[in-house]
């Protein structure tokens, strides 16, 4: 079955949205020149504390994830961005008041506020969150949104992304349907922490730095953590508007139409 000039037309814009992330640009563009200069290498121990709350973060989301989406709307529900961004937007003022101190207790908070926010935003687009697989897939957007360049088999960065976390997720998502549960150290559930804490971490450091400017406070921290939840909403809609089109037309057609909306020529 052809895909529809509509359908068509909104793969492009998640096309848009997952291969051209817009967080740093828009910090920049609405916090001023502080934020780019803010924007450098942290100390090797600032970073070892980044990464290891961003771990614990995406661990008690994965918790999130398990537990509690399951008992969410049934699909199509409307999804509600500005109630989420209000409260991470205060999660974020807590933060900001307290400088990098704050991090270990605002970025947990403000991860599951984002999690939520995925989750509505997946039901929006049909996705049914009582299946395992569909809330692994919520997760797994903290993953995306690098840079747009092809891999050894010619895919762009979303697929390659998706490609690198689906076994795993697939695995997982077997376990949960089976038990209801996966025991901590699962090699699987190690696998799919750390390959997204890893990618998440990299914009957590962008938005750590960001705070770190000592004139923004909590009016800055709300306003970077608006931005924050912004983009990884974009990056939801565009990462469940492929995965219904995919329910449409086989997962196959809508991986190589997207593939040719990233040729130079298109």
């Amino acid at each position: 079955m052809p895909i529809s000039d509509a359908d068509l037309r909104q793969l492009r814009q998640a096309h848009d949205l997952l291969e051209n992330p817009r967080l740093t640009a828009r910090m920049i563009a609405a916090l001023g020149r502080p934020i780019e200069l803010a924007l450098v290498r942290l100390p090797a121990g600032l970073q070892g504390r980044v990464h290891a709350i961003t771990q614990s973060s995406i661990e008690k989301a994965l918790d999130v994830a398990i537990r509690s989406l399951r008992k969410s709307k049934p699909p199509g529900s409307k999804a509600h961005d500005r109630r989420h961004k209000i409260f991470t937007a205060a999660s974020g003022a807590v933060g900001g008041a307290f400088g990098l101190a704050g991090l270990a207790v605002e970025l947990p908070v403000s991860t599951a506020a984002m999690l939520r926010s995925i989750a509505d935003i997946a039901r929006s687009q049909g996705e049914d969150l009582r299946a395992p697989e569909a809330r692994l897939s919520c997760l797994q957007v903290f993953a995306l949104g690098g840079p747009s360049r092809a891999d050894d088999a010619g895919e762009t960065g979303y697929y390659a992304i998706r490609l690198a976390l689906s076994t795993t997720i697939k695995e997982l998502a077997q376990v949960l349907a089976e038990r209801g549960a996966v025991r901590e150290g699962t090699p699987a559930l190690v696998r799919f922490v750390t390959t997204i804490a890893a990618r998440y971490g990299v914009t957590v450091s962008e938005k750590v730095a960001a705070q770190a400017v000592p004139v923004l406070g909590a009016v800055g921290g709300a306003a970077i953590n608006v931005l924050f939840i912004d983009h990884y909403q974009d990056l939801a809609r565009g990462h469940f508007t492929v995965r219904r089109l995919e329910r449409v037309y086989g997962a196959e057609v809508i991986r190589k139409a997207y593939k040719e909306l990233g040729r130079p020529d298109r």
